[in-house]
Formats: C-alpha cells, sequence, structure tokens
C-alpha cells in the first residue's frame, strides 16, 4: 500500500498494525483512505490467522491512538440512507476484527475517542498507558449523533449497561486507572513498556468475576431491572436536557429496544439512528460548533517577528471569587502564581475558592489528593510586590473601577520585567484607555474571562492598537494551554458578549416594568433552550455589576442600550441577587432559589400582562441580533462564526440552534428585519430599529454567515 497511514508488520507470528504510520498531524483519524488501509489490513489478518499468535493494534503518534472517525467525512454526508450506509461499512469491518479467531489486544496510549475506542472494543483485550494524555471515551453525542460502529452495542458488554448509558449519554471521557476500575481496560501500563506487555496477554484467561460482579452482571440481565434503568436514566437525560436534544433519546431507543437482539439485527438499528442524526439539523449545528471551535485554536492575528514571551509564572492581582478562580486556572497549569491583595481577608476569600474548585475536580476523581496538595499549596497569598520580577503574565481582577485598575497598573509596571504581559480582567471597561497608565502600553491586553472561571470555556482576549503583535499571539497560546477558548476582540463598550447580552437583559426588565410575570419572563428563555431565565442570570452576575455594565454601555452605545429603571431600584433597596441571597428570586445558605422576591413584585405593576411565548423571545432575543450585526458593522470581531462562539461559551447561548447569528440565517433574515421594523413602530423606535449592516444584509440577500466567512 503506497502511503500508506496505517503500517503493517510480522514478528515472532505477531502482528502489529501502527496507527498515525506516514502522517504528519499531531491527531490520527479514521478518514476514508485510513478505513479503506484498515480493510484491507484485516482481511490479510484473516487469511493469515492460522499463522499467527495474535494481532496488535497500536500507534506511531505520541497522545493518539485514534481520535475517532473524521469529522468531515460525516459533515459531507447528505441523506439519511449515505449516512446509515458509511455506519454500516464500519461496522462490518470492527465485526471482522471481532471475528478474527486469534488473539487481537489495542494497545492505547493517548486520546482513544469515538470509532477509535469502538475498534478497541471489537478486540479482545484493551491495555492502556498510565499516561496522563491517555483518555478513552465515546463523545459522538455531543455532535448529536449515535456511537455508528458499534459502540452502543459493544460497550455495554464491557463494562455493564450503568456505565456504558453514563459514558454514551454524557461523552465523557476516563482516564486509564478509571477506565481499569470500570473493567474497559485489563491492565495499565508505562507508555515505553506497553506494547512490550501486550503478548503477555495472548494466552491469559479471562478474569474470573466476583461475586458482587456477577450479581451486579445478572440484575442488569434482568428484564424488569433494565426497564427500570432506561425509565430513569431517560427521566434525567430529559431533566438535563429539557428535551430539546434527540441523539441522547434515540441512543436510548436503540439500546432500550436492542438488549435482547443478536449482533446483525441491533447494528442494523443503530446504523439506522445514526443516519438519522447525521443528517439532523441539529447534528449539523453542533457539527457547525465544532469546527468553530477548531477553527479558533489556529491563531490567524498579526504575526511578529519577536519570539513569543514564555509564561511559565502567573499571578492574580486582585483574590476574591474571581481572583482566587484565575489563581486556581494557573496553579492547575502549573504556573506557581502569587495572588495579591490588600486584605488577608481578600486573600483567604481567594484561597477558599481556589481550594473549592480543586475539591470539586478531586471529588470527580479529576486529580489525585497528592495533585490537590501540591497544586493548592503553590498559589502565594501576599500583600505585597516581592516575586513580580520573576513573574511572567500578571492578570488583574481588582474592583471595576477605572482610576482604580491605571493606578493599580502604573505601579505594578515597577516591580515586573521588560517581557512581562500585564493584562486586565475588566467586563466592560475601555482597555484602551486603560493602557494610556503604561509605560509599555505594548505587552498590555484585557483578559475578560467569564464566572465562574472553572466552569466557563469563554476568555475574550480584548486588543487596542498599541498592542504589540507577539502579546496577541503568546496570550492566544496561553488561553489554549490552559483549556479555554480565546476569542481575539476589538476594544468597544462591553466587548463581544456583554455587548449583545445587554439588550437581552435590559428587554426583560422592559417586559417586567409593562407587566409581564417573572415566571412568564424566565420559561420563555428557558423553552427557547437558554441554561435559566434573565431574572436569574442577572441574580448569578449581579444586579449591581449589571447595573454598572448597563451604565457604560448607555454612555458608549446611545439610548439603545438604555435600561429600565427596575435594577437602580433593586440596587436602592439592596437586592444584589445571589450574593445577598435576594435578587430576583430568593435563595438558602447554599445558593439554591427558593422562590421568587416579593420585594421585587413590591416594585412591578400589580395588574400582569400576558403575552405569547414567541413574542416575549422575539422581544427578547431579536434586539441581541440586531446588536451582534452592529458589532460585526464596527469590526469588534471579523465573522458571524466569532460572535456565535463567543454567545455559546460565554452564556450558553443553545448550541443546538448553533448560535445566534446562525440560527438568525436559518429563521430568515427578511422575516427578523420584519419584526424589528414593527417592533420599532409599537414598542421602541431607539430599541429596534434595525442596523444598517442587518438592513443591506436583507437588501442583497445575503446570510451573515455568507458575509462574514472568507
Amino acid at each position: 500500500m503506497a502511503n500508506n497511514k496505517i503500517s503493517l508488520e510480522y514478528k515472532n507470528e505477531i502482528a502489529y498494525i501502527g496507527f498515525g504510520y506516514n502522517s504528519t498531524k499531531s491527531m490520527t483519524a479514521l478518514d476514508l483512505e485510513t478505513m479503506l488501509e484498515l480493510q484491507e489490513i484485516v482481511e490479510e489478518l484473516h487469511t493469515k490467522q492460522s499463522g499467527l499468535k495474535g494481532a496488535i493494534f497500536f500507534t506511531h503518534k505520541e497522545n493518539c491512538f485514534l481520535a475517532g472517525a473524521d469529522i468531515s467525512l460525516i459533515a459531507s454526508m447528505k441523506s439519511e440512507s449515505e449516512a446509515a450506509d458509511g455506519s454500516e461499512r464500519g461496522q462490518t469491518m470492527f465485526n471482522r476484527i471481532e471475528d478474527l479467531t486469534i488473539p487481537t489486544i489495542a494497545c492505547v496510549d493517548g486520546v482513544c475517542l469515538g470509532g477509535g475506542l469502538e475498534l478497541s472494543l471489537s478486540c479482545k483485550v484493551i491495555l492502556a498507558s498510565n499516561s496522563p494524555k491517555t483518555s478513552l471515551g465515546l463523545p459522538e453525542v455531543k455532535l448529536g449523533i449515535i456511537p455508528g460502529f458499534g459502540g452502543t452495542y459493544r460497550l455495554p458488554k464491557k463494562i455493564g449497561l450503568p456505565n456504558a448509558l453514563d459514558m454514551i449519554l454524557t461523552g465523557k471521557t476516563l482516564r486509564a486507572d478509571k477506565a481499569k476500575r470500570i473493567g474497559l481496560v485489563e491492565e495499565v501500563y508505562p507508555r515505553e513498556n506497553l506494547i512490550a506487555m501486550a503478548p503477555n496477554f495472548f494466552n491469559r484467561r479471562p478474569k474470573s468475576k466476583s461475586i458482587q460482579e456477577s450479581m451486579k452482571e445478572l440484575a442488569t440481565e434482568n428484564f424488569v431491572t433494565r426497564k427500570i434503568i432506561f425509565q430513569k436514566v431517560r427521566e434525567s437525560v430529559l431533566k438535563k436536557t429539557n428535551g430539546f436534544y434527540q441523539a441522547p433519546l434515540k441512543i436510548l431507543d436503540v439500546m432500550d429496544s436492542g438488549m435482547m437482539k443478536g449482533r446483525t439485527s441491533y447494528l442494523a438499528s443503530e446504523a439506522q439512528a445514526f443516519g438519522e442524526l447525521a443528517i439532523s439539523e441539529q447534528s449539523k449545528n453542533l457539527q457547525h460548533i465544532y469546527f468553530m471551535s477548531e477553527a479558533v485554536k489556529k491563531y490567524t492575528g498579526p504575526k511578529s517577528t519577536k519570539p513569543l514571551p514564555v509564561l511559565a509564572r502567573g499571578a492574580a492581582l486582585g483574590a476574591g471569587t474571581m481572583g482566587g478562580g484565575i489563581a486556581w486556572l494557573m496553579a492547575d497549569a502549573g504556573m506557581q502564581p502569587i495572588m495579591k491583595d490588600l486584605t488577608t481577608e481578600a486573600l483567604n476569600l481567594g484561597l477558599k475558592q481556589s481550594s473549592a474548585n480543586f475539591q470539586g475536580a478531586l471529588k470527580r476523581k479529576k486529580i489525585t489528593p497528592d495533585e490537590f496538595e501540591r497544586k493548592q499549596r503553590s498559589i502565594t497569598a501576599q500583600l505585597d510586590y516581592s516575586g513580580f520580577k520573576k513573574i511572567d503574565l500578571v492578570i488583574e481582577a481588582v474592583v471595576e473601577n477605572m482610576k482604580v485598575k491605571k493606578s493599580v497598573f502604573a505601579e505594578t509596571e515597577k516591580y515586573v520585567h521588560r517581557d512581562t504581559l500585564l493584562t486586565s480582567n475588566t467586563s466592560s471597561l475601555s482597555v484602551q484607555e486603560m493602557s494610556e497608565a503604561l509605560e509599555f502600553p505594548d505587552r498590555f491586553a484585557g483578559l475578560h474571562f467569564f464566572n465562574p472561571v472553572h466552569l466557563m470555556p469563554l476568555v475574550e482576549i480584548i486588543v487596542h492598537d498599541k498592542i504589540a503583535p507577539e502579546t496577541i499571539e503568546a496570550l492566544h497560546k496561553w488561553v489554549l494551554r490552559v483549556k479555554k477558548t480565546p476569542v481575539i476582540v476589538k476594544d468597544g463598550p462591553g466587548f463581544l458578549v456583554n455587548r449583545i447580552l445587554m439588550p437581552y437583559l435590559n428587554e426583560a426588565g422592559f417586559l417586567l416594568e409593562e407587566g409581564v410575570s417573572l415566571k412568564d419572563l424566565d420559561q420563555a428563555a428557558l423553552d427557547f433552550g437558554m441554561p435559566m431565565g434573565p431574572g436569574r442570570l442577572l441574580d448569578e452576575v449581579g444586579i449591581d455589576v449589571g447595573l454598572k455594565v448597563a451604565k457604560i454601555l448607555h454612555e458608549g452605545l446611545g439610548e439603545r442600550a438604555a435600561s429600565s429603571k427596575l435594577s437602580a431600584q433593586m440596587v436602592e433597596k439592596g437586592l444584589f441577587g445571589k450574593k445577598t441571597s435576594k435578587g430576583f428570586y430568593l435563595y438558602d445558605e447554599k445558593g439554591k432559589p427558593t422562590g421568587a422576591n416579593p420585594e421585587v413584585e413590591e416594585l412591578l405593576p400589580k395588574e400582569k400582562k400576558k403575552m405569547s411565548e414567541s413574542e416575549l423571545q422575539m422581544r427578547m432575543f431579536l434586539p441581541m441580533i440586531n446588536e451582534a450585526a452592529a458589532i460585526l458593522q464596527d469590526g469588534i470581531v471579523q465573522t458571524a462564526g466569532d460572535v456565535d462562539l463567543g454567545l455559546i461559551f460565554g452564556i450558553g447561548f443553545p448550541p443546538f440552534r448553533g448560535g445566534l447569528l446562525r440560527y438568525a440565517d436559518s429563521e430568515g433574515l427578511d422575516k427578523i428585519h420584519n419584526a424589528l421594523k414593527n417592533f420599532a413602530e409599537s414598542v421602541n423606535k431607539d430599541r429596534y430599529t434595525p442596523s444598517s449592516y442587518l438592513s443591506e444584509l436583507v437588501e442583497t440577500k445575503t446570510t451573515f454567515y455568507e458575509k462574514t466567512t472568507k
């Protein structure tokens, strides 16, 4: 086979099949060429197996066994029958691996996902390396599809129904040690010994199950028990997804109805389900998000001839909840950070936050107790600037006040070395103006994290006109290093996410003042797919914080960004949201909402106004689309994809819709334009008049994505 991507070698009557051969890519995927090569190799093994002791599948790539099927291949499928046929071809090949009479062993080192794990499951034994990069999982549900190469058939047989459902329905990945604990892999070895140890398993008899394991297996095989399991899991899925996502429910249907079927019949159902899901609008939207997420990892900004600064050590200026979250992020990345504040109380709050984040990871078994101790202790909490000469990246998280921030940066610059990058976690203040306080503004940028830092994936990198290209590129690289999603944004009121979020929150305030009930308002947002309604979201952000940002945006954008009087009235009454246990809702000691706050009701009209859910949704979401158009016109970001990625990862805009502007394109911009004009006449001219950018798109019959895709 010329230019083969898979190596095949026979040594001592053992076949060694190696993935990632002759490949320059860091990740090995099951693309069409690789699948065809593998098919040839498997057929050759069938003809030669009488003279073989066994076959070992391994990888030539460090940190990647097989990353699964090529997503581009799935995205190119145009019909159900084409997608189902692709699934059947993969199933047939993995059946051929499973049907080999010789021992077959998958030696997994690095990423083993989707089709990679399905191939491993078709082998008789799976061994894994103890590398921290080794991870096993079936993440297809995140793309709105079902594992299509036999994963839903073989995984329950390997690890039992409850564990298999947990993996398949969440798309979670397991480290090697956890995979061994649940029986997914037979043994874990150091990477350098992995392939050498494999032949020892050729003649090993299956390990006898303990009485406890046997009883558990018998219980799962019981018809009544299975029905109970599926019923409970279905209820859980509906509760978590509100029924918005098709793939988890389809997966449950296939697995539930197929438990008593033979392999051929079961796999036919799996392939049919794969075909239905793969070409659905929802799956195409989720695939779209995947491609956007991959694209943003490639730096496309201005290039520098200078070497990039090395960001080895970090510091958080300002502790508290946000500073503690940033210190946690740096500590988790091995940066041994300093956390500086003015009081020990603030430092203790920051340390409490970082510790809580690490404890959560420990509880989920993402880190070991030793790692928890080492990482938490790597944070140095202090009241002065000692040690700042060794710091490479400073992230400021002090009070949202321009004068204070300028003063802090002017002072900090005296204590760091020339190549130290100074950044601000500001959510709304001008980065351009802030840079004026510095002697060397070229090394300064905004680095806006979303709260809570350990959960929210987005980071806005905010640039200004004096920033050096190497500063932008180094920050982009660092954001990826700490496993966050970077979006590069130009300076402007509210930057990207907050600028688009504010019309949504403002309009919610106006609707409440018109007499719409809080319950109806939040329910309309939830039924659209938002993770929480505007009332709950404002409580999480902080009513006082929202009010500050609203004022900044009103000053910067004019009357279209005017907000209702409600937030100011609530702040006057000390109703700041979740942090004071009183906002739109009341909260218990654990921060859980216990019901609507009657004090807010007193500020609202007694006579309630009924409005259809679709009208409520249009009132809240159309101004967001209009503001996103204005953002593209102002050049704050360059593409519709930047807007959509920012809102999905920044505020949880429903992923199944593909993003705000993809949703707008699919609904029809002429329809949205007309609705905005109608609301401009009937509700408010300033807030609803269509932007000139949107009007131009409608006139030229162009979509947001057509306009901004290069």
